[in-house]
């Protein structure tokens, strides 16, 4: 029976529905200059962003990808900052160096001469996707298609983590001493010393994007264009620009504006978006 309590409830849920799509709005968008961003990345130190752009296919090693240089008001300084690249997708900053994955390659870029100053090739890897840094240095990243998470220490890089629970792995964040990394279902948190492995977040899935938030919260955002605010206790569609064919792929954060930064793939913008 469609009791008053039900009709409340339903109420409840809706109005709570609107308020998160009001709270996630456009703080400012790029014009579609891009050549399918896949990943940004804002550096606190230098009050920059950079957009990684595969410009092209993501497996093909055809040297049309670049890196593009943004003001954090999303203002383009230099759409082609850093080229010769092939599929250039995840990024992180590493005191004056920024790394970037490229397919089965890491390459090494010098922020202040604007070059690539080195390419660490990784035989063992297939498709690496994103990468992410501890608190000392060390790179860990993610191999979507070989179902494994590298490390990257001392100039080496090894196959550092596989397992049953390692499936699609994709977006990374190190936070709070804990590896955090979103799979085809799932989070997963991970001890860097131990290496134990338990889901943090379940069935939220398959995860592109990750970026903690502040306590317990991060954002997540699938492929196909869903963002997510989750937590222990609850899980929040921020935005789903699935049915518009916009893409949400690996996403960047600036912490003092709460700002989520929304590279949109084939649709070639960033979008800043603001979160509760």
């Amino acid at each position: 029976m469609f009791t008053k309590k039900v009709l409340f409830s339903f109420i409840t849920i809706l109005i709570l529905s609107c308020t998160q799509a009001q709270i996630f709005t456009v703080a400012w968008e790029t014009d579609p200059v891009f050549k399918v961003p896949e990943s940004v990345y804002f550096d606190q130190t230098r009050d920059q962003i950079y957009v990684s752009n595969i410009n092209g296919k993501p497996l093909d090693k055809d040297g049309n990808g670049f890196i593009s240089l943004l003001t954090k008001e999303g203002k383009i300084k230099k759409l082609k900052w850093v080229t010769g690249m092939d599929a250039p997708k995840g990024m992180v900053v590493v005191d004056s160096l920024l790394y970037v994955t490229d397919i089965d390659r890491i390459r090494v870029i010098d922020i202040a001469r604007a070059g690539v100053i080195k390419t660490i090739v990784v035989d063992s890897a297939e498709f690496l996707n994103d990468l992410t840094s501890d608190n000392h240095g060390n790179i860990y990243i993610s191999d979507m298609a070989r179902n494994q998470i590298l490390k990257l220490s001392g100039g080496s890089v090894e196959v550092w983590l596989t397992g049953e629970k390692i499936v699609s792995p994709n977006g990374m964040a190190f936070h709070k001493n804990r590896l955090f990394v979103g799979t085809k279902n799932d989070v997963l948190v991970i001890d860097p010393e131990t290496k134990s492995v338990r889901v943090k977040f379940e069935d939220v899935g398959p995860i592109d994007g990750l970026v903690p938030v502040g306590g317990q919260k991060f954002v997540i955002s699938d492929w196909s264009g869903r963002v997510m605010l989750v937590t222990p206790s609850e899980k929040v569609v921020l935005g789903n620009t699935t049915d518009q064919k916009i893409q949400a792929a690996d996403l960047g954060f600036i912490p003092d504006q709460k700002l989520i930064l929304i590279p949109t793939f084939f649709d070639n913008r960033v979008i800043a978006r603001s979160i509760p």
